[in-house]
């Protein structure tokens, strides 16, 4: 990551304002990439959350690792403050066994958003503060239908507000990809979890025999094609 901003740092295309009823936010980040437009935006408007990292589901450790310590720097950088949640990877397990070998957006990852919103919302109401939102729903892999459901049922059990919000509209899905270039963050090639991952790779190695497939053959040393 770069050590330096931008020159036109907090040009958002986005203007927002948080309810008037909003004692503050807590927003949930699942990495630097998905937050960096977001945060950027809320910093331009005069928004300043408490950014919680809280996500169990990132596999291996070492990649929990990067994916946390990147986005504390990019926390530094932005002037936020922020907080890490445990990384209960066993809670997680037990929350989407049985649904291991589904596909992305499926009930898998409506079980993993459920767990991680609901401990995003219980976080904020120990800090005393009545609304979160989350930077999940700007990832491509993920649908914003699907974490704004988990956002909402956290929501009913624990009293705290769902702020959602279209992350990807009016322009914050270029920006992210702007902002991911210009600052240099770390940008991961799947969502996070082990079974997230498998899929990535046993889509990345179809691709790659379908290429090598479709390649004509070497030529012979005499310089004709081989029939």
């Amino acid at each position: 990551m770069q050590e330096h901003l931008p020159a036109d740092f907090l040009h958002t295309p986005l203007k927002l304002a948080l309810p008037p009823e909003a004692s503050g936010l807590v927003l949930h980040c699942c990495c630097a990439p998905c937050a960096g437009a977001v945060l950027e935006c809320l910093k331009a408007n005069n928004i300043s959350p408490v950014v919680y990292f809280y996500n169990p589901n990132i596999h291996p450790r070492r990649e929990y690792e990067i994916r946390r310590d990147e986005l504390i720097e990019m926390c530094a950088l932005f002037g936020f403050e922020y907080a890490v949640g445990d990384y209960g990877v066993s809670e997680w397990l037990a929350a989407v066994k049985g649904h291991e070998d589904e596909p992305e957006r499926s009930t898998r990852c409506q079980l993993c958003f459920d767990l991680r919103m609901l401990g995003t919302a219980r976080f904020a109401k120990e800090r005393g503060i009545n609304l979160f939102s989350s930077t999940m729903a700007t990832s491509r892999w993920k649908s914003r239908q699907q974490v704004d459901a988990a956002g909402m049922r956290a929501m009913q059990m624990t009293g705290v507000s769902y702020w959602g919000q279209d992350w990807r509209k009016k322009g914050m899905a270029e920006r992210r990809n702007y902002l991911v270039r210009e600052i240099g963050f770390y940008n991961q090639r799947y969502c996070g979890c082990v079974f997230g991952r498998l899929n990535e790779e046993k889509t990345r190695a179809l691709h790659s025999r379908k290429n090598k497939a479709a390649d004509p053959l070497p030529p012979s040393g005499d310089g004709h094609e081989v029939k």
